[in-house]
């Protein structure tokens, strides 16, 4: 049985990487279903590979094959993979930090190298940076296809032993919480935190109530100011700020309307930090 292939890379779409991934798997399998996640990773920004992955795997069928492709390492020794997890899904990858977020929602419960003796396209010849056509799509497709099992992707390796990125977490104190800013809901500007809903709620906050919010980068306050917890942005004028519960239910901020990120520069990551208070 065939299983959807879900692409996602730091490639963009104004070159011919991306066709060129997509014709190597339509070439193992004309019947393939083929996606797309996203291609507008940032450049070389392994943590937004592996948030991204995190963000959508869950709501995909079990058995579905994703294909990561951020790979500042290409060509070099680190190893290319296939993570199973418990939730059923397999993420094609490079071993370089990409598997941190789906380790930490669904568990890898298996990894295997690729052998790319075996798992690389036919006359891609001594081509060492692209390894996302000839090696990634091409054994993403044979795996979705059933052309190859799991078990024939390569040696197997300790479920464990793949690359992890350092992990944040949210710390609760008295009447005030403080994460770090993860990422971006990027098309809106909007704040996405690490601190997650069942924890802002032992402050006691409901809908409605105002909330001290602080962002520091680095050891250096950057913002300040009262905000509304709403339901949603309708729950403010046009051009206020709020606190709200994202999609991935956890903590964000907003603009009604614009872009928090633009209009108070602020970036992503683990030196950014903000602080949530009870009044």
């Amino acid at each position: 049985m065939k299983s959807a292939l879900v692409f996602q890379s730091d490639f963009g779409i104004s070159d011919g990487a991306v066709s060129a991934m997509y014709g190597v798997a339509h070439s193992v399998d004309e019947q393939l279903q083929l996606f797309t996640l996203t291609h507008e990773i940032p450049a070389f920004h392994i943590w937004e590979a592996s948030y991204r992955l995190w963000q959508t795997a869950g709501y995909w069928k079990k058995g579905t094959v994703f294909v990561s492709v951020v790979d500042p390492g290409v060509g070099s020794k680190r190893k290319s993979v296939v993570a199973k997890t418990a939730g059923g899904h397999y993420i094609v990858t490079p071993d370089n930090g990409t598997l941190t977020h789906i380790h930490e929602a669904e568990t890898i419960v298996e990894l295997r190298e690729i052998d790319e003796q075996t798992n690389r396209l036919p006359n891609s010849g001594e081509s060492y940076t692209f390894h996302g056509r000839d090696i990634y799509a091409y054994t993403g497709a044979r795996l979705a296809s059933g052309t190859i099992t799991y078990e024939d992707v390569g040696p197997r390796l300790p479920a464990d032993s793949f690359i992890s990125l350092p992990l944040h977490y949210p710390e609760v104190d008295g009447e005030k919480i403080e994460g770090t800013v993860d990422i971006l809901d990027i098309q809106f500007g909007n704040l996405w935190t690490n601190v997650p809903r069942e924890a802002f709620h032992q402050l006691g906050i409901t809908h409605g109530d105002s909330v001290e919010v602080t962002i520091g980068h680095g050891r250096r306050q950057h913002f300040h100011q009262l905000m509304t917890f709403g339901h949603s942005f309708a729950d403010t004028h046009k051009g206020e700020p709020l606190v709200y519960i994202n999609s991935l239910d956890r903590l964000a901020v907003a603009i009604n309307q614009g872009s928090f990120a633009k209009a108070y520069d602020v970036g992503t990551g683990p030196d950014w930090h903000i602080l949530f208070r009870k009044l």
